[in-house]
């Protein structure tokens, strides 16, 4: 059983910050790509960012210049640096691991409220 534990969601006013964290169980060298999608009510879960293990990262555009995301290998920790965020960020914001071989699991969500 692989564990995502996510923290760090909450209310927040436009144009504010939040930090997401995300820590995975198992061993660091069989995590590839870390990554964190969100799903708005009455809409399909989407891609934000994620990240490979060289560091290579991918955006949603609506986020680019925005969030940024970043991993710790030692700790099996993904976070995702909200900055500037707006009403549409508003979601519930869901870790996601591969590991070797593609098997993909999935935090528990936390909720991102951006409102004024």
């Amino acid at each position: 059983q692989v564990q995502l534990v996510e923290s760090g969601g909450g209310l927040v006013q436009p144009g504010g910050s939040l930090r997401l964290s995300c820590a995975a169980s198992g061993s660091s060298s069989s995590i590839t790509t870390m990554g964190w999608y969100r799903q708005a009510p009455e809409k399909q879960r989407e891609l934000v960012a994620d990240i490979t293990r060289g560091d290579t990262t991918n955006y949603a555009s609506s986020v680019k210049g925005r969030f940024t995301i970043s991993r710790d290998n030692a700790k099996n920790t993904v976070y995702l640096q909200m900055d500037s965020l707006k009403p549409e960020d508003t979601a519930v914001y869901y870790c996601n691991v591969v590991y070797m071989l593609g098997y993909r699991y999935w935090g528990q969500g936390t909720q991102v409220t951006v409102s004024s």
